[in-house]
Order: C-alpha cells, then sequence, then structure tokens
C-alpha cells in the first residue's frame, strides 16, 4: 500500500509542471491572435480612410471642375445667372429663376447672393435638391387646389344655404302679407278699449271695434288658433324674412298683453281681500293708456314694414325676435337646417 501511495504522488508531481505548460502556451497564442486581428483591423481602418479621402477629393475635384464651367467670367463667384445657365445645360432643361433662386438661397452660407468655391458643391447634389423643390412645389399646388375646392364648395353651400332662407329684399306683396300677423295682437288688445266704446257708443268707431271685438270672441279658440298658426309659418325659412319677424313680433306683442290683465286681476283679488279697490277713473285710464301704446306700437311696426325696413326697434320684444330669427348659422357642415344651432355651438364643440 506505501509503494502504491508514493507511485502515485509521484505521477501527480510529474503531471503538473505538464499542465502549466500547456495553459502558459494557449494564452500566449490566444494574445497573438488578438494582436493579429487588432493589427488586421487597423489596417482596414486605415484602407477605408484612405478611401474616403480619395473619394472626398474626387468630389472636390469635379467640384471645381464644375465650378469653373458654371464660373463662365473666371470671376472666382457663380451668381444667379450663372448658376441657371449652369444647370440647364447639366440638366437639359428649363429651370425658372424662382426655383435657381431657392439653390442659391439654399448653398449660398454666406448669404452674399453668390457661390464662392467652398460652397460649391457637386451636380448631383443640385439636382437632389432641385427634385425636393419639385416636390415641395407640387405639395404646395396640391394643398392650394384643394384649399380652393373647399372654398367654393363652401361658397355654393352659402348660397344654396341663402337660396332656402328667404333673407332677399321685401317685395311689395310681402309688405303687405308683413302687415297681416298684427291683427292677433290688435284683435286681443280690444279688450283695452272697452272704456272707449262704452263712453262713445254712438261713435262709428267705437261701434266698428265693438262689433269687431264680439265677432272676435265669437270664434271658439280664435286666439290660439291665430298663435300656433303664426309660430308655424314663421318656422317656414322660405317666406320672406320681414314677413317671418312680423309674425314672430306679432306673437310676443299678444304674449306682452296678457301681462297687465293678470297684474289688474291680481291686485284685484288682493284688493277684494284686503277692503280696497281701485278707482274706477286709475282702470279707466290704465286701460285707455294700453290700447294707445298697443295702437303706437303697431302703427310703428306697420309704416317700417311698408318702407320694406323690419320693425326691429321696439324694447325687448325686437331683441327676442332677433335672436329667433333662422340665420346660415343654423346649417350644419352637411347643409342641414337646425333651428336650434348657431355658430358659436360649434366653436364651442371644436
Amino acid at each position: 500500500m506505501r509503494t502504491l501511495s508514493v507511485s502515485r504522488t509521484a505521477f501527480a508531481s510529474h503531471l503538473r509542471p505538464s499542465f502549466s505548460l500547456n495553459a502558459s502556451s494557449e494564452s500566449e497564442d490566444n494574445d497573438n491572435e488578438i494582436d493579429r486581428l487588432q493589427s488586421m483591423a487597423a489596417k482596414l481602418r486605415a484602407e477605408a480612410a484612405s478611401l474616403e479621402a480619395e473619394q472626398a477629393q474626387a468630389m472636390a475635384d469635379a467640384a471645381e471642375r464644375a465650378f469653373r464651367k458654371f464660373d463662365t467670367n473666371q470671376d472666382g463667384q457663380i451668381t444667379v445667372e450663372e448658376l441657371k445657365v449652369g444647370l440647364e445645360k447639366a440638366f437639359k432643361r428649363e429651370l425658372t429663376e424662382k426655383r435657381v433662386a431657392k439653390l442659391m438661397e439654399d448653398f449660398d452660407k454666406t448669404g452674399d447672393g453668390v457661390l464662392k468655391i467652398d460652397e460649391f458643391v457637386n451636380v448631383e447634389k443640385f439636382g437632389n435638391r432641385l427634385d425636393a423643390l419639385v416636390r415641395e412645389e407640387k405639395s404646395v399646388a396640391r394643398k392650394a387646389t384643394e384649399e380652393a375646392k373647399q372654398e367654393a364648395e363652401a361658397v355654393m353651400l352659402m348660397e344654396a344655404q341663402m337660396e332656402m332662407i328667404n333673407d332677399k329684399a321685401p317685395t311689395g306683396t310681402d309688405k303687405i302679407l308683413s302687415l297681416l300677423p298684427y291683427l292677433l295682437p290688435l284683435l286681443d288688445g280690444l279688450e283695452f278699449a272697452r272704456f272707449l266704446v262704452t263712453e262713445n257708443p254712438d261713435n262709428v268707431l267705437s261701434a266698428f271695434i265693438g262689433i269687431t271685438y264680439s265677432l272676435y270672441r265669437m270664434i271658439p279658440f280664435g286666439g290660439l288658433i291665430g298663435y300656433f298658426a303664426l309660430n308655424f309659418l314663421s318656422g317656414n325659412v322660405s317666406i320672406n324674412r320681414l314677413v317671418r319677424f312680423n309674425m314672430q313680433q306679432a306673437i310676443y306683442l299678444d304674449i306682452a298683453l296678457f301681462f297687465p290683465g293678470l297684474l289688474a286681476a291680481l291686485y284685484g283679488l288682493i284688493g277684494q281681500a284686503a277692503g280696497f279697490s281701485l278707482p274706477p277713473g286709475v282702470t279707466e285710464i290704465g286701460s285707455d293708456a294700453m290700447f294707445a301704446t298697443l295702437l303706437a306700437t303697431i302703427g310703428y311696426a306697420s309704416i317700417s314694414s311698408l318702407l320694406g325696413q323690419a320693425p326691429n326697434k321696439i324694447p325687448f320684444i325686437s331683441e327676442a325676435v332677433e335672436a329667433r330669427m333662422p340665420t346660415v348659422d343654423m346649417f350644419d357642415k352637411e347643409g342641414r337646417f337646425n333651428p336650434r344651432r348657431n355658430k358659436k355651438d360649434d366653436e364651442d364643440k371644436e
């Protein structure tokens, strides 16, 4: 057993130097391979740099030769005129002065309006930039054409909308028809003329007022029918604007007549409950004043309408009517009419 142990130890000692020698040899080989590869890489970089330098020199030489050709008067600089002539010869086509001026602007680094030798590039670069300019011009032209088309379509749409909304100057017939809507507030306002009728029973005008009011009251729901008829017809945009305006204004006037009667009735109830009442003279004066105001308002509206002008100076009422009148802004982008829509609604959505 001892002999075997000694033999193993000796064998191991014999192998150990051999392994160390092999490892050292492999490391040296690896270092040599790395050095060789680095040397090859350096050589390739040097060759590439040399090739690039040769190409750059060749391009510079070509650019210089082209510069000499373009510089016809040999003064060391190329003007816009010389550039135009040289490029037209090189590309065998006519160029616009605008494009040549743009090329000059792009390559003139000093901004002195001429190209010097250090600013000049080869003809291919001029050609590439020229092609880019052509593409840009075509793009701008297409955009301008599209915008012009859209504007033309918008004008056509607006004209169609204007045709749908009759905002033209009223004809003679329109002026006469525009007076008829005021019959509604006039008939409903005859009740305020009761004191004039009773105090002057023999007067022809008083008799006429009394008979007219009686006949009007004999029509079942006459006032309500008139209200809905005017409201419906005023929504027809093909009717002249003056007629539609007066329809709406007549409706508002008729509604306004309701409030004095309501206030008088409420005051009477309160007075009755409290044990007092208005003197008859006050009630009479109030009714006469309301009827006179109504007549003056309708008179102003009638005269203005006969002159072809919208009677839009009645306080509060005319302003409310103007806000309800259909306009071109009430059409959507597809040309559909929407009375509840206006331009401000579109701006808020955007």
